[in-house]
């Protein structure tokens, strides 16, 4: 599909595959990978032919998070950085991982070799993450004197106990893709997580495009709100369903063996 230095974005049929490319640095994230990645999300989110998106990383590693040698040799692009946590609204940073959300797709992470930080937090951002059960998974930054402020906090409530993301959190303390799964960190476990996220990424994208859109805004935004909240949530997405032209396709596809096609769109969050 297109592609630079840092990231490049593969489109096998209805799936894009958005891969970090700086396999000597094990992805370490640098200034011009964090910008590569947020473009990747606001052009995938653009795209209405589009049914799924996986995340990965080339080389040994999924993202072995911020590289710090990069951003911290360059001061004239970390002093505009500082700025961004004055900002009122989520910033550079955040949308690293929060910019997946706003795509009304699935969007899945295949992680393996080392996940740290930043890069724990991208995975974060997806809808699912399946793991190789010997990837090394860590919310690291207080080994750096930091927190994690690239949406990570806001995307851990959904998965576990405050205590565990305590645990997490101030020990900067390594788990096994095993460890991971079994306090909700990560979704799945495969040997070749790769195969298993394309697999899931189709499993998940097969009915109406708009349902599924809907089904993905509507569980982020209930699932920490009030009853009253997720109820009326659950009534807004399916006033924007009923009746329209993919949720008629879908009534024919269940009472015919035609298999029509969707329309080629999809709901806004």
């Amino acid at each position: 599909m297109s592609q630079s230095e840092t990231v490049v974005i593969e489109r096998q049929a209805d799936v894009a595959h958005v891969c970090l490319n700086r396999p000597d640095k094990h992805n370490g994230m640098n200034f011009e990978m964090l910008d590569a990645v947020n473009d990747a999300a606001r052009t995938l989110a653009k795209d209405r032919a589009l049914r799924a998106i996986v995340l990965q990383g080339a080389g040994p590693s999924f993202c072995a998070g911020l590289d710090f040698k990069a951003v911290f040799n360059a001061p004239l692009a970390a002093a505009p950085a500082l700025a961004q946590l004055w900002l009122p609204y989520a910033n550079r940073f955040q949308r690293w991982s929060l910019g997946w959300r706003d795509i009304g797709v699935p969007v899945v992470a295949a992680v393996h070799g080392n996940c740290f930080g930043a890069g724990l937090q991208l995975a974060l951002g997806a809808d699912i993450r399946v793991a190789r059960p010997d990837a090394r998974l860590s919310v690291m930054e207080a080994k750096w004197g930091l927190i994690p402020d690239m949406g990570g906090v806001a995307l851990l409530r959904e998965l576990m106990s405050i205590d565990q993301a305590k645990r997490l959190t101030l020990s900067a303390r390594v788990i096994d893709g095993r460890e991971a799964e079994r306090i909700g960190l990560v979704t799945h476990l495969a040997d070749d997580p790769l195969v298993a996220a394309a697999e899931i990424a189709d499993e998940m994208s097969r009915y109406s495009p708009d349902a599924v859109a809907a089904g993905k805004f509507l569980l982020q935004e209930a699932w920490q709100s009030s009853e009253s909240q997720a109820t009326a949530a659950e009534r807004k997405y399916q006033r924007r369903l009923i009746g329209r032209a993919n949720q008629r396709i879908s009534i024919e596809r269940n009472s015919s063996d035609a298999d029509k096609p969707f329309r080629k769109r999809r709901i806004d969050s």
